[in-house]
Protein backbone atom coordinates (compact mmCIF):
# COMPACT_ATOMS: atom_id res chain seq x y z
CA UNK A 1 0.00 0.00 0.00
CA UNK A 2 1.93 2.80 -1.53
CA UNK A 3 1.67 6.23 0.05
CA UNK A 4 0.06 8.92 -2.57
CA UNK A 5 -0.21 12.56 -2.66
CA UNK A 6 -3.49 14.27 -1.18
CA UNK A 7 -5.30 16.22 -2.72
CA UNK A 8 -8.72 16.58 -1.09
CA UNK A 9 -9.57 19.55 1.44
CA UNK A 10 -9.40 17.37 5.24
CA UNK A 11 -6.01 16.45 4.96
CA UNK A 12 -4.76 15.86 8.76
CA UNK A 13 -7.67 13.76 8.36
CA UNK A 14 -7.14 11.56 5.38
CA UNK A 15 -3.49 11.55 6.45
CA UNK A 16 -4.03 10.11 9.51
CA UNK A 17 -6.43 7.57 7.80
CA UNK A 18 -3.77 6.50 5.09
CA UNK A 19 -1.43 5.95 7.89
CA UNK A 20 -3.74 3.77 9.66
CA UNK A 21 -4.28 1.65 6.72
CA UNK A 22 -0.53 1.21 6.25
CA UNK A 23 -0.62 0.05 10.13
CA UNK A 24 -3.62 -1.91 10.02
CA UNK A 25 -2.09 -3.53 6.79
CA UNK A 26 1.24 -4.04 9.17
CA UNK A 27 3.14 -1.92 6.27
CA UNK A 28 3.93 -0.11 9.46
CA UNK A 29 4.32 -3.23 11.76
CA UNK A 30 3.91 -2.47 15.62
CA UNK A 31 7.58 -2.25 17.12
CA UNK A 32 8.89 -0.10 13.70
CA UNK A 33 9.92 3.67 13.45
CA UNK A 34 7.24 5.43 10.69
CA UNK A 35 9.39 7.33 7.79
CA UNK A 36 11.09 10.52 9.22
CA UNK A 37 9.04 13.65 8.97
CA UNK A 38 10.63 14.87 5.69
CA UNK A 39 9.90 11.56 4.36
CA UNK A 40 6.25 11.76 4.41
CA UNK A 41 6.19 15.30 3.85
CA UNK A 42 7.73 14.74 0.27
CA UNK A 43 5.55 11.38 -0.01
CA UNK A 44 1.92 12.63 0.86
CA UNK A 45 2.89 15.82 -0.97
CA UNK A 46 1.28 17.89 2.30
CA UNK A 47 2.72 20.38 4.66
CA UNK A 48 4.37 19.75 7.52
CA UNK A 49 2.02 21.05 9.86
CA UNK A 50 -0.50 18.73 8.45
CA UNK A 51 1.96 15.62 9.06
CA UNK A 52 3.01 16.58 12.80
CA UNK A 53 -0.83 17.24 13.32
CA UNK A 54 -1.71 13.46 11.82
CA UNK A 55 1.07 12.04 13.76
CA UNK A 56 0.07 14.03 17.01
CA UNK A 57 -3.78 12.69 16.38
CA UNK A 58 -2.15 9.19 16.30
CA UNK A 59 -0.02 9.62 19.25
CA UNK A 60 -2.67 10.56 21.38
CA UNK A 61 -4.79 7.36 20.60
CA UNK A 62 -1.86 5.95 21.57
CA UNK A 63 -1.38 4.20 18.12
CA UNK A 64 2.10 5.65 17.62
CA UNK A 65 4.58 6.64 20.53
CA UNK A 66 7.70 9.27 20.23
CA UNK A 67 10.89 8.42 21.10
CA UNK A 68 13.05 11.59 22.03
CA UNK A 69 16.06 11.72 19.56
CA UNK A 70 15.34 8.36 17.53
CA UNK A 71 11.77 9.20 15.94
CA UNK A 72 7.92 7.41 15.86
CA UNK A 73 7.40 4.01 16.63
CA UNK A 74 3.89 1.96 16.26
CA UNK A 75 2.50 1.42 19.31
CA UNK A 76 -0.37 -0.60 18.46
CA UNK A 77 -2.14 -2.29 15.62
CA UNK A 78 -5.41 -0.10 15.88
CA UNK A 79 -6.95 2.55 18.15
CA UNK A 80 -8.97 -0.12 19.51
CA UNK A 81 -5.79 -1.91 20.29
CA UNK A 82 -4.33 1.33 21.75
CA UNK A 83 -6.92 1.02 23.78
CA UNK A 84 -6.97 -2.33 25.05
CA UNK A 85 -2.93 -1.42 26.35
CA UNK A 86 -3.89 1.43 28.09
CA UNK A 87 -6.61 -0.24 30.03
CA UNK A 88 -4.15 -3.15 30.63
CA UNK A 89 -1.47 -0.67 32.44
CA UNK A 90 -4.13 -0.05 34.82
CA UNK A 91 -4.59 -3.36 35.53
CA UNK A 92 -2.20 -6.05 37.92
CA UNK A 93 -0.73 -9.08 36.05
CA UNK A 94 -3.80 -11.82 36.90
CA UNK A 95 -6.20 -9.68 36.17
CA UNK A 96 -4.85 -9.29 32.70
CA UNK A 97 -4.05 -13.31 32.50
CA UNK A 98 -7.54 -13.97 33.45
CA UNK A 99 -9.25 -12.01 30.56
CA UNK A 100 -6.35 -13.81 28.38
CA UNK A 101 -7.47 -17.17 30.08
CA UNK A 102 -11.69 -16.91 29.02
CA UNK A 103 -10.07 -15.87 25.31
CA UNK A 104 -7.76 -19.04 24.63
CA UNK A 105 -10.18 -21.34 26.88
CA UNK A 106 -13.27 -20.41 24.24
CA UNK A 107 -10.65 -19.95 21.07
CA UNK A 108 -9.38 -23.92 21.83
CA UNK A 109 -13.23 -25.37 22.06
CA UNK A 110 -14.35 -23.01 18.66
CA UNK A 111 -10.74 -24.26 17.20
CA UNK A 112 -12.17 -27.88 17.38
CA UNK A 113 -15.24 -27.25 15.95
CA UNK A 114 -13.56 -25.75 13.20
CA UNK A 115 -10.36 -26.53 12.21
CA UNK A 116 -9.26 -26.99 8.70
CA UNK A 117 -6.40 -29.60 8.11
CA UNK A 118 -4.47 -26.17 7.28
CA UNK A 119 -5.27 -25.13 10.88
CA UNK A 120 -3.58 -28.44 12.12
CA UNK A 121 -0.61 -28.25 9.69
CA UNK A 122 -0.28 -24.52 11.37
CA UNK A 123 -1.01 -25.35 15.13
CA UNK A 124 1.75 -28.40 15.13
CA UNK A 125 4.06 -26.02 13.07
CA UNK A 126 3.63 -23.72 15.92
CA UNK A 127 4.03 -25.67 18.53
CA UNK A 128 7.53 -26.82 17.34
CA UNK A 129 8.98 -23.43 17.39
CA UNK A 130 7.83 -22.65 20.36
CA UNK A 131 9.64 -26.09 21.58
CA UNK A 132 12.62 -25.30 19.81
CA UNK A 133 12.71 -21.77 20.92
CA UNK A 134 12.65 -22.94 25.01
CA UNK A 135 15.26 -25.74 24.20
CA UNK A 136 17.85 -22.87 22.63
CA UNK A 137 17.07 -21.18 25.82
CA UNK A 138 16.03 -17.80 24.00
CA UNK A 139 13.50 -16.11 26.55
CA UNK A 140 12.49 -13.11 24.31
CA UNK A 141 11.74 -15.58 21.17
CA UNK A 142 10.22 -18.56 23.64
CA UNK A 143 7.64 -15.59 24.57
CA UNK A 144 7.87 -14.71 20.86
CA UNK A 145 6.46 -18.22 19.90
CA UNK A 146 4.10 -18.60 22.65
CA UNK A 147 1.86 -16.02 21.28
CA UNK A 148 2.36 -17.21 18.01
CA UNK A 149 1.07 -20.68 18.72
CA UNK A 150 -1.76 -18.99 20.56
CA UNK A 151 -2.72 -17.00 18.02
CA UNK A 152 -2.96 -19.84 15.54
CA UNK A 153 -5.06 -21.53 17.82
CA UNK A 154 -7.28 -18.22 17.78
CA UNK A 155 -7.22 -18.10 14.19
CA UNK A 156 -8.51 -21.66 14.16
CA UNK A 157 -11.60 -20.85 15.82
CA UNK A 158 -12.91 -19.04 12.63
CA UNK A 159 -13.83 -16.04 14.11
CA UNK A 160 -12.62 -12.84 13.04
CA UNK A 161 -13.36 -11.21 16.04
CA UNK A 162 -12.50 -13.44 18.25
CA UNK A 163 -9.05 -13.35 16.74
CA UNK A 164 -8.63 -9.72 16.74
CA UNK A 165 -9.36 -9.44 19.88
CA UNK A 166 -6.96 -12.00 21.27
CA UNK A 167 -4.12 -10.02 18.69
CA UNK A 168 -4.72 -6.84 20.32
CA UNK A 169 -4.73 -8.30 24.32
CA UNK A 170 -1.41 -10.28 23.83
CA UNK A 171 0.43 -7.40 22.27
CA UNK A 172 -0.07 -5.83 25.60
CA UNK A 173 0.46 -8.85 27.62
CA UNK A 174 3.95 -9.40 26.76
CA UNK A 175 5.04 -8.26 30.06
CA UNK A 176 2.50 -10.88 31.81
CA UNK A 177 4.39 -13.66 29.86
CA UNK A 178 7.78 -12.70 30.86
CA UNK A 179 6.42 -12.73 34.21
CA UNK A 180 5.23 -16.14 34.06
CA UNK A 181 8.69 -17.29 32.25
CA UNK A 182 10.65 -15.77 34.77
CA UNK A 183 8.89 -17.01 37.92
CA UNK A 184 10.16 -19.32 40.45
CA UNK A 185 8.66 -22.60 39.57
CA UNK A 186 9.96 -25.90 37.77
CA UNK A 187 10.84 -25.91 34.29
CA UNK A 188 7.87 -27.74 33.43
CA UNK A 189 5.01 -25.39 34.79
CA UNK A 190 6.94 -22.85 32.68
CA UNK A 191 7.20 -24.82 29.01
CA UNK A 192 3.82 -26.72 29.21
CA UNK A 193 4.57 -28.47 26.22
CA UNK A 194 2.89 -31.31 27.30
CA UNK A 195 -0.38 -29.00 28.03
CA UNK A 196 0.43 -27.17 24.53
CA UNK A 197 0.36 -30.66 22.59
CA UNK A 198 -2.72 -31.75 24.58
CA UNK A 199 -4.25 -28.47 22.79
CA UNK A 200 -3.28 -29.74 19.33
CA UNK A 201 -4.32 -32.96 20.07
CA UNK A 202 -8.03 -32.57 21.34
CA UNK A 203 -8.25 -29.60 18.11
CA UNK A 204 -7.13 -32.25 15.55
CA UNK A 205 -9.82 -34.85 16.82
CA UNK A 206 -12.03 -32.12 17.07
CA UNK A 207 -12.90 -32.74 20.82
CA UNK A 208 -14.23 -29.55 21.73
CA UNK A 209 -14.56 -30.29 25.76
CA UNK A 210 -10.92 -31.90 25.64
CA UNK A 211 -9.50 -28.87 23.77
CA UNK A 212 -10.92 -26.30 26.48
CA UNK A 213 -10.18 -28.59 29.59
CA UNK A 214 -6.28 -28.90 27.53
CA UNK A 215 -6.77 -25.03 27.89
CA UNK A 216 -7.39 -24.50 31.11
CA UNK A 217 -5.67 -27.02 32.44
CA UNK A 218 -1.93 -25.02 30.99
CA UNK A 219 -3.58 -21.57 32.30
CA UNK A 220 -4.57 -22.55 35.69
CA UNK A 221 -0.74 -23.74 36.08
CA UNK A 222 0.70 -19.88 35.17
CA UNK A 223 -2.41 -18.09 36.74
CA UNK A 224 -1.17 -20.41 39.99
CA UNK A 225 2.67 -19.09 39.61
CA UNK A 226 1.68 -15.01 39.09
CA UNK A 227 -0.95 -15.74 42.20
CA UNK A 228 2.29 -16.79 43.83
CA UNK A 229 4.02 -13.89 43.06
CA UNK A 230 1.96 -11.01 44.03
Amino acid sequence: MPLRSTTRTSLVDLVIDQMEGLIAAGEWAVGTKIPAEPVLVEQLDVGRNTVREAVRALVHTGMLEPRQGDGTYVRAGSDFGAAVQRRLRRSCDLEAYEVRASLERDAARYAAQRRTQEDVAALRAALADRDDAWRAGDTAAFIEADIAFHRTVAAAAHNSVLADLYGHLTDALRATLRSVVAAPVPDAVRHQFDAHAAIVDAIEAGDADAAEQAALAHLGEAATALREQA
